[in-house]
């Protein structure tokens, strides 16, 4: 079995007196130190550094740079080296002042060898234990680091989880909603529409008999609002159901600046700049071109009911290899953070004249193409509406 072979410890000795150097130096060597000498303080500083020793034996009185000053730059640059000091006056006060200044122990000149010996030893074994507490506290702060770090990236983990299950869970939600809407707006409309018929016949041949124009005026207000529900009758369907379908090969681009050139009007009256940013043109995908349409027809038409004159309307477009994403954004006042879980919501609206229907069509269109629409952003500076669609759903 080999034996692991102990390196002997440094020990610095500082004194201008030879005779105190080569009397010190005989009995440690002897006693297995390593041993380093020198007779002024700041030759001493250069062999500290040099040498790293364990222990320094510094004597307080010495020309130059005396025993306190060099106590202080031993223990200040160098705090693993502690330091003995020798001092002939054996006052309270310079003992007081040595161990306020960073000193381990003191001895007073002359001393004997056993004494030296054992002040040696008991400095060095409170310097290996405190260096190992040193040590330990370190790891432990280490340690501690890594947990609350860990315990971050857990929080985070554990955020973003519940976030997603949060999402998948109004996702389920509204699906249902769709589902219970297609289900009862397919017999309230068949339902409904039958009277409808019914009262528009009759108005009809009222309508081709009296000539006073105070009734006739009745009868076109009458037919108004039959026009009137039968188009939320409409909507309602477009809703909750896929009407007629045609698909082809549809280019989101081209769809975008169609729709903007159709609210051109609007858009002049309202004084609203349209800044379209298309960072790469997207594939054409296999669509029904009213349904798309549809989507930003009724985007556009929020944005721009909801701006003051002045605003702007942004398009922003880009693609990856899997979808193509649309961003719609104004400048007008946001949406209410009491509105935003309701807004895809049939029938929810805050307009005076809305029905309701709009983004609940736009959701409908969204998920048909198995896409996602979320509010990116909103708040008193503007909304951004975010599509993504992919680039082969069929």
């Amino acid at each position: 079995m080999t034996e692991v072979t102990q390196k002997p410890r440094k020990i610095l000795i500082i004194d201008d007196e030879k005779v105190i150097l080569d009397l010190t130096s005989i009995i440690l060597k002897n006693r297995g130190y390593q041993v380093f000498t020198s007779q002024d303080a700041m030759a001493g500083l250069e062999l500290v550094e040099a040498e790293q020793p364990e222990l320094v034996l510094l004597d307080f009185m010495m020309p130059g740079m005396d025993g306190l000053t060099a106590l202080r730059e031993i223990r200040r640059r160098f705090p693993d080296t502690y330091v003995i000091m020798f001092t002939g006056k054996g006052n309270e006060e310079i003992a007081v002042e040595l161990m306020k200044a960073g000193a381990s122990d003191y001895l007073l000149k002359p001393f004997n060898n056993q004494d030296l010996a054992e002040r040696i030893e008991n400095v060095l074994h409170i310097r290996e234990i405190e260096i190992n507490n040193r040590e330990l506290l370190r790891e432990r702060e280490h340690l501690l680091a890594e947990i609350e770090a860990w315990n971050q990236e857990l929080e985070a983990r554990v955020q973003e989880k519940t976030e997603a299950l949060q999402r998948a869970q109004a996702e389920i939600v509204q699906a249902e909603k769709l589902a219970t809407l297609g289900y009862l707006s397919a017999g309230m409309a068949h339902e409904i529409r039958n009277p409808l018929n019914s009262i528009t016949l009759f108005v009809q041949l009222i309508k081709s008999g009296p000539d006073e124009p105070e009734k006739l005026e009745y009868i076109e207000k009458i037919l108004k609002e039959i026009d009137r529900i039968d188009n939320i009758l409409r909507k309602l369907l477009d809703a909750s159901k896929r009407p007629m379908y045609e698909i082809r090969e549809v280019r989101i681009d081209q769809v975008i600046d169609g729709i903007l050139d159709t609210f051109r009007p609007q858009i002049e009256v309202k004084k609203v700049r349209v800044e379209r940013l298309y960072h790469r043109i997207p594939p054409a995908i296999p669509a029904d071109a009213a349904e798309i349409e549809q989507i930003f027809t009724n985007l556009f038409l929020n944005s721009l009911h909801e701006m003051p004159t002045n605003g702007i309307l942004g398009v922003e477009l880009d693609h990856d290899d899997q979808e193509i994403t649309i961003r719609v954004s104004d400048t007008g006042p946001g949406i209410p953070v009491e509105n935003l879980p309701n807004i895809f919501d049939p029938f929810f609206t805050t307009k005076s004249s809305g029905t309701g229907m709009g983004l609940a069509v736009v959701l409908r269109i969204v998920k048909t193409y198995k896409g996602k629409i979320e509010v990116e952003k909103t708040d008193e500076t503007g909304t951004t509406f975010r599509i993504r669609l992919p680039l082969r759903s069929h």
